[in-house]
């Protein structure tokens, strides 16, 4: 017989079983890595990030006082790093313009031309206008502008001689505050009464519903119009701005409480749900630890794909006159001065808050998308 050697025979190795690098992630780890990968919900991310920066220091970033007048209609002032010579030098500089004693033969106004003996030195944390950080603390430093506190209009000036990129700067603190303003109580109230409808559903559910149907039956744009115009001429700015935003939100929530209660009847026959409802749970428990938490994840894309409509929403309400009134400062009320072809085809540069408003419909757009890709990539 023959004998076989347990040591002939070669060792069965199982294959080791390789740990992942890094250890269990959290859900909003995950949704960060997947939104990572997008770079259009990044660009959104960092535009978004810009825009509320901007907007908080608004007065450091508007190189002017937007109040101050200048010449009434003046074109933008380009930056140069050239001399009067044509020499490169480092330190970007702008030239005035000035009125020469020679006559345009067709329109026979006087010919502006650079005022090339005069350079405007451009620096980085300059002093220029006083303004009062958080309206508490005294400045004077500006992000960017002249050297010697002299105008400078990149984006040229408005009819009464105000710095439109200064304007602008200062307008986005009362646009996107309008805007998140509005996304959050529509979102608070709209998110509260579709979960409540989706939840008990029943009697409860079908008349709630029924009020819904009715505020989106309304034709918002007319009773939009019709609700504003009630406030007179007369009543205080902030008056004036908290019955906007109201009105804003008493017709915007309808359609986020419509999402959520779908959500909400979809979550409600979940077995864990149900197995919280068989022991006893609490109607508040189960709606705010249960269905809250799953339904989050909609509101948040909401939320950002809903701001950029408030954002056109007021710029359109304020070019009518019926959104912010002066002395404040909004992109929809700069775009009045653009009311006439005449003067959009003289002076285009005045449509400059119309790249503002893009930008930031684009930024929570593309955020929106990657958010929602990120949260649910299926």
């Amino acid at each position: 017989m023959l004998a076989f050697d347990s040591s002939d025979t070669p060792p069965t190795t199982e294959p080791a079983i390789k740990k992942p690098s890094h250890g269990s992630e959290s859900y909003l780890a995950l949704v960060w890595r997947r939104l990572r990968r997008s770079w259009t919900g990044m660009a959104g991310l960092i535009l978004v990030g810009l825009l509320l920066l901007m907007a908080v220091f608004a007065d450091f970033f508007a190189p002017m006082d937007p109040k101050a007048t200048d010449v009434g209609f003046a074109p933008p002032q380009v930056m140069s790093f050239h001399d009067k010579d044509g020499n490169f030098v480092f330190q970007p500089r702008v030239y005035a313009l000035s009125d020469s004693e020679e006559l345009d033969p067709v329109t026979f106004q006087p010919i502006v031309g650079m005022d090339y003996d005069n350079p405007r030195l451009l620096g980085f944390f300059v002093k220029g206008a006083e303004y009062k950080l958080f309206g508490l603390i005294p400045a004077d430093r500006h992000f960017f502008g002249s050297t010697d506190g002299q105008p400078v209009h990149f984006l040229g000036t408005d009819k009464f001689g105000r710095d439109v990129l200064s304007r602008a700067i200062i307008g986005s603190r009362i646009s996107l505050m309008i805007a998140l303003t509005v996304v959050f109580i529509v979102t608070l109230i709209g998110t509260t009464v579709g979960m409540v409808s989706g939840y008990f559903g029943g009697t409860f559910d079908i008349w709630l519903q029924r009020f819904v149907e009715l505020v989106l039956a309304f034709p918002q744009l007319p009773l939009y119009l019709a609700l504003t115009s009630l406030i007179p001429v007369t009543a205080p700015t902030n008056v004036f701005l908290a019955f906007v935003i109201f009105v804003m939100s008493a017709l915007g929530w309808a359609q986020m409480s419509r999402e959520v209660r779908g959500k909400t009847l979809a979550l409600a026959r979940i077995d864990y749900v149900r197995a919280a409802m068989a022991v006893g749970a609490t109607d508040r428990r189960i709606i705010i630890q249960h269905i809250l938490p799953n339904v989050m994840s909609h509101v948040i894309v909401a939320v950002t794909l809903h701001i950029p409509s408030v954002v056109l929403l007021e710029s359109f309400l304020g070019f009518l006159g019926f959104a912010v009134k002066p002395p404040l400062i909004s992109w929809g009320l700069m775009l009045q001065d653009t009311a006439t072809y005449s003067v959009i085809g003289s002076y285009p540069w005045i449509l400059s808050p119309v790249g503002f408003v893009l930008v930031t419909v684009f930024a929570f757009n593309a955020l929106g998308d990657g958010l929602r890709d990120a949260v649910d990539p299926y």
